[in-house]
């Protein structure tokens, strides 16, 4: 199914399962508005070693691995300070930032709410590190998920397969019976990759629809009879 309604013209009401199905949700960007701290704080640690960073570059290192981020931004900088270095200075720096406070995204805390009203099982899939996840858990409330899945946690993080299928095997569920949410076209192609249903929530780059993809301007799009609606539109 590809889609670029909007989602109050094709809601299902709650329906009998044929078996057991899953949330899967990102975090970065999609549940909590962060992209724009990463920029920063990945900004800030470079000017510190005399480098300023083209906003060109953000478009590119939004939702990826931090390795992937810093491999790139090392090459257009020539910066000579080992990768492993600057990810810490980086993940401490966002610590320090998003410990002031990172809004939700609109939407997040209702569907949420509503997932967990349903009893759905919803699961935290990022490529943020443990360390960074739960410094964000206290504000979104880790109560919400069955568990989380943080990048340093699995060999091969998005746009690997990977984390969606560890996830779906940790619930107990087939992937095709799960339905991600992400933010970015990194995030897609990992959990399109694991065979799921994608709901793509652009943030900062645009995602086009495709086999299998829903795209929504907003969280606030979503709830659980339309994510359900996804998965038995495939069976």
């Amino acid at each position: 199914m590809t889609s670029s309604i909007p989602v109050a013209a094709t809601r299902a009401d709650d329906g009998p399962d044929d078996g057991p199905w899953a949330v899967l949700l990102d975090l970065d960007g999609t549940l909590v508005d962060t992209e724009g701290l990463w920029w920063a704080a990945e900004s800030e640690v470079f000017a510190d070693l005399g480098h300023v960073l083209d906003e060109v570059h953000r478009s590119v290192v939004v939702g990826g691995p931090m390795s992937r981020s810093v491999g790139h931004l090392i090459d257009v900088t020539g910066i000579r300070v080992p990768a492993a270095e600057l990810m810490t200075a980086i993940n401490g720096r966002f610590e320090h930032l998003v410990a002031r406070g990172a809004p939700l995204m609109p939407g997040a805390r209702r569907l949420l709410t509503e997932l967990a009203a349903h009893t759905v099982p919803t699961a935290l899939v990022s490529a943020s590190h443990r360390r960074t996840i739960d410094v964000m858990l206290r504000s979104l409330g880790p109560e919400h998920f069955s568990f989380t899945l943080a990048g340093d946690e699995i060999g091969r993080t998005k746009p690997h397969p990977d984390p969606y299928l560890a996830a779906a095997a940790r619930l107990g569920t087939d992937p095709a019976h799960c339905v991600v949410v992400e933010d970015t076209l990194t995030g897609v192609a990992s959990a399109e990759a694991a065979g799921c249903q994608v709901v793509a929530v652009p943030s900062v780059v645009p995602i086009p629809p495709g086999p299998g993809r829903t795209v929504v301007r907003s969280l606030e799009d979503l709830d659980v009879p339309f994510l359900r609606s996804l998965r038995t539109a495939l069976h």
